[in-house]
């Protein structure tokens, strides 16, 4: 099945115009937003839907606190469409929606869209680094300055919380054909779609039933500096940060996370691995040294100087 990855996430909200601000600090796009909600797109129309979260026309909450009320796969073709159609259809109910895309559940009850993918074709390059002998940039191309822009390319990845992390990732894999690139001991499984060779699109954490729901998600940025250039600037506006910013063991990709007001955590990743069916999954124990290569720590005053502090008084 050739399954892409995520196209759209939608989410229910109770404050619209607070979610709205975020996701447009964030980097996207808005697109048809009202009072009611809106679509956000990244440089390749992938997205996150925002609605009221009274909307008659959203699946149904999960129960938990979680906000997130579909998933939308895109797909490379009709066939892949009416495989997934056929093959969930075996024991669970496929709804035809007008747009032609189809939806139906997973088995811990993530409500899953399937459509002809949005994705537009990217004309961004990514950040090029110059190296000892092997220049990448040429003569004369700075590599970053103040108001350079920088804006989420694609979506990347959605995390979930689950209750039963066996059965959700036996889900993906035997009925939906997703590989296991990697795996957390004590968490859960790394899972790339066949139509991909990004190192994960969904990581699946094992949690208490209260917790089901989101994560986090993120956009593919254009490289390292973009993800910190654009996380220092969400930080100038007042979001918190959550972790980062820093680099990834499993996958490689930098990252840095924010705290946001849709109930999850939000993401800027880039320089993901990429990897084929050839790649055998490593499985390492769950630890904050497995997590990350690297984390950096914010500091304030990185010099010395101005004189002593008021009242400290003249030298002796």
């Amino acid at each position: 099945m050739q399954i892409i990855g995520p196209d759209a996430l939608v989410f229910g909200v109770d404050d619209v115009a607070a979610c709205a601000q975020f996701l447009t600090d964030y980097g996207l796009t808005p697109v048809g937003l009202t009072e009611a909600g809106g679509r956000f797109e990244a440089e390749d129309g992938t997205a996150v839907v925002i609605a009221r979260a009274d909307d008659p026309a959203l699946p149904p909450p999960m129960g938990t606190a979680s906000l997130l009320r579909k998933t939308v796969y895109g797909v490379k073709d009709a066939a892949t469409l009416a495989a997934i159609a056929n093959e969930l259809g075996r024991d669970r109910e496929v709804r035809q929606l007008p747009d032609g895309s189809i939806e139906a559940a997973d088995d811990m009850g993530f409500v899953l869209g399937f459509q002809l993918t949005v994705r537009r074709p990217l004309q961004v390059a990514g950040e090029a680094a110059n190296a000892p002998g092997q220049p990448a940039r040429g003569l004369n191309a700075v590599a970053v300055a103040e108001d350079m822009p920088h804006r989420p390319l694609t979506l990347s990845h959605v995390v979930y919380f689950v209750p039963d992390e066996p059965r959700a990732a036996a889900f993906y894999t035997q009925r939906l054909g997703f590989r296991c690139t990697d795996r957390l001991e004590g968490a859960g499984p790394f899972l790339r779609p066949a139509g991909t060779d990004d190192h994960h699109t969904l990581f699946l954490i094992q949690t208490p039933p209260f917790m089901k729901g989101v994560e986090h998600f993120t956009f593919h940025m254009s490289g390292p500096t973009a993800v910190l250039q654009s996380g220092y600037r969400l930080v100038a506006k007042g979001y918190q940060s959550f972790w980062g910013p820093g680099r990834h063991k499993m996958g490689s990709n930098w990252f840095w996370y924010f705290n946001s007001p849709l109930a999850t955590h939000v993401e800027y990743d880039a320089d993901m691995d990429r990897h084929d069916d050839a790649w055998t999954a490593r499985s390492v124990p769950l630890s904050a040294d497995a997590s990350q290569a690297f984390l950096f720590q914010p500091r304030d005053k990185w010099f010395p100087g101005g004189g002593p502090p008021p009242g400290a008084g003249g030298p002796r």
